[in-house]
């Protein structure tokens, strides 16, 4: 159950263009793509001539995941870690993040971004269906109880799959088959390290809340190791089902670990892969449409 208690008459005082502002941050629109990009990446490699990929299922598919899946994920992160947050530095970035002071539209809104879940699902294959319930699943256990994966190493690492599980629905979607194993072995290891490398800023937070995670247990170096290890057996799974995909992702093992001998500081670096997970999606899906439909 999420919790529903407010900050008084602060919080009910607020405009409905105050409520949306806090909505948009909350839903961090930097990672926006994070979600809805992996739409448009499995719809294209499951597609098999240009015409497959004019489905108008696939915006409806693409938009729940820009918009409402971020408020739900993150809404339900921001609500559960509210505690832990009050010693996040990031939630003081320059508005970047919102931190839940207990608004209750806040759980309304999460609630219905939840449910929009379903009517999305109904539109969609039988063979996306699973997909679409992992989703939930995961995105709402992450971070809230009974299972609250995020307070358990490994499992925290390992449930963060649920970012490329939008490309397993679109694919299905469009395939009305079920994607290639070593691709949904690639994209979860890519993910998994994501996660991993995006938790190193929230060591020290975490160590003063007393959470633990896969970052808190390795410590900084060790987690470096972690994510070019798992970085690198997603570009080896990718690499097995089409060499041209495995120089593609070879491109993270070697730039985190050259951050981790370097003197950047992570919580810049952290920035810049929203930038970096674009252009390489962008990659993906144009090399993809290339194969498709070939412009000369």
């Amino acid at each position: 159950m999420i919790p529903t208690t407010t900050t008084g008459g602060a919080a009910s005082q607020e405009t409905a263009g105050e409520r949306l502002r806090y909505l948009f941050v909350l839903s961090r629109p930097r990672f926006w793509l994070y979600l809805a990009g992996p739409v448009a990446v499995g719809a294209v490699y499951g597609a098999a001539t240009l015409a497959d990929l004019a489905e108008p299922v696939l915006l409806v598919l693409f938009a729940y995941f820009l918009v409402p899946a971020n408020v739900f994920l993150y809404g339900i992160n921001d609500v559960y870690d509210a505690e832990i947050d009050a010693e996040n530095p990031k939630k003081d970035d320059g508005g970047r993040e919102a931190r839940w002071e207990g608004q209750r539209f806040v759980v309304y809104a999460v609630t219905v971004c939840g449910a929009l879940a379903i009517p999305v699902a109904l539109l969609l294959p039988r063979a996306a269906w699973l997909w679409i319930g992992l989703f939930v699943l995961l995105g709402a256990e992450y971070s809230a109880p009974p299972a609250r994966f995020k307070t358990t190493p490994v499992l925290d690492s390992l449930s963060n799959g649920l970012y490329v599980v939008p490309a397993m629905a679109a694919y299905a979607t469009v395939a009305g088959a079920q994607p290639p194993l070593l691709a949904v072995a690639g994209a979860w290891c890519w993910a998994m390290a994501m996660h991993t490398f995006s938790a190193i800023p929230d060591i020290d937070p975490d160590r003063r809340a007393g959470i633990r995670t896969t970052a808190t247990l390795l410590g900084e170096r060790a987690t470096y190791a972690y994510c070019t290890v798992v970085w690198g057996l997603a570009a080896v799974a990718f690499g097995l089902l089409d060499p041209r995909l495995g120089v593609v992702f070879a491109v993270y093992p070697m730039l985190v670990a050259g951050i981790g001998l370097s003197s950047v500081p992570v919580d810049r670096a952290y920035w810049w892969y929203p930038t970096i997970n674009t252009i390489v999606g962008a990659v993906l899906t144009m090399g993809k449409l290339w194969q498709i439909a070939p412009p000369f």
